[in-house]
């Protein structure tokens, strides 16, 4: 028989939201605004819930705020309960609706890779409602927003995800053939003579592909954008070389509109692959699409 549970020994749980957000940020004011309340009534939840637990959780004075021992302790027990329970209601969520599923991934992959796949899945899985979630910088799965992702990991990530490997990551050098005026194959080291095109949120790219061809150089200077598919579209206009992780210009690299003007390639740093919650893996509307982009992958390279 399940053990009754003792509610009168709960903390108020509205407080708990209130302690949460200001404990991450040491501010009444910004989990106010945070939590869509005045800086009174997140001071209002803070004093409940100290007068329930008989303890300070804060030290307050006129410069800055920072816990006290007891509200150290208190933090990772309210962050894991808070977690458990929004994880938990997405799950009902999400199993309630099975007709929809969300896919994350970044807009260069959404953009290059995957839009001209989908209608092959949407012919397949008409009874789906697809959803396509596009970011530029944020590298990691936010299962908050989305049932299953198309991600990079350098490693795969740990439980309560789950991963399906797709391809491992490849990171090759690409221009128009407008911009090397000898088509003879250059060296790594020959690129720091021509304009190097960089993303903002892979600035590691050209560093490692520099030191792993034992190019003890760095270039001075190169042109930065937010967007590998900004950055492939300079590069198909000449306007300098950049680096793509991935089959993303496997197109324009068979139709010549780019060029890999150096065989050097880095591999063994990471792998692309699908990512989603452990207990959410045999849901009907992610299995299908897992399996269907696995066998996909596997047929049209």
């Amino acid at each position: 028989m399940t053990k009754t549970l003792n509610y009168r020994k709960l903390p108020p749980l509205k407080s708990l939201k209130g302690f949460e957000s200001t404990a991450r940020q040491l501010s009444f004011r910004k989990a106010a605004a945070e939590l869509n309340l005045t800086h009174p009534a997140i001071s209002h939840q803070i004093q409940s819930l100290e007068q329930d637990l008989g303890v300070k959780l804060f030290n307050r004075d006129s410069r800055q705020m920072s816990l006290t021992p007891a509200g150290h302790r208190y933090y990772p027990i309210v962050r894991e309960a808070l977690e458990a329970l929004i994880n938990g209601s997405e799950t009902i969520r999400r199993s309630a609706n099975p007709s929809t599923l969300r896919v994350q991934t970044y807009v260069s992959t959404s953009i290059r890779w995957l839009a001209r796949r989908l209608p092959r899945f949407t012919a397949l899985h008409s009874e789906l409602d697809l959803q396509i979630i596009s970011c530029i910088e944020e590298q990691d799965f936010n299962e908050t927003v989305a049932d299953i992702g198309i991600v990079f990991c350098l490693q795969p990530p740990q439980l309560p995800l789950c991963w399906s490997p797709l391809f491992k990551g490849a990171l090759i050098a690409v221009c128009s053939p407008t911009l090397i005026s000898n088509s003879a194959e250059l060296r790594p080291e020959d690129l720091l003579d021509y304009p190097l095109i960089e993303v903002t949120s892979e600035v590691w790219q050209w560093h490692d592909f520099f030191k792993d061809s034992n190019v003890g150089k760095l270039p001075n200077s190169s042109i930065s954008v937010n967007s590998t598919v900004m950055a492939i579209e300079m590069a198909i206009d000449g306007e300098g070389i950049t680096l793509v992780n991935g089959p993303f210009a496997d197109r324009e690299l068979a139709a010549g509109r780019l060029i890999r003007p150096t065989a050097h390639c880095v591999t063994e740093f990471g792998e692309w692959g699908l990512v989603c919650r452990q207990d959410m893996r045999e849901q009907h509307n992610i299995q299908a699409f897992s399996s269907w982009l696995l066998a996909d992958f596997a047929e049209h390279k």
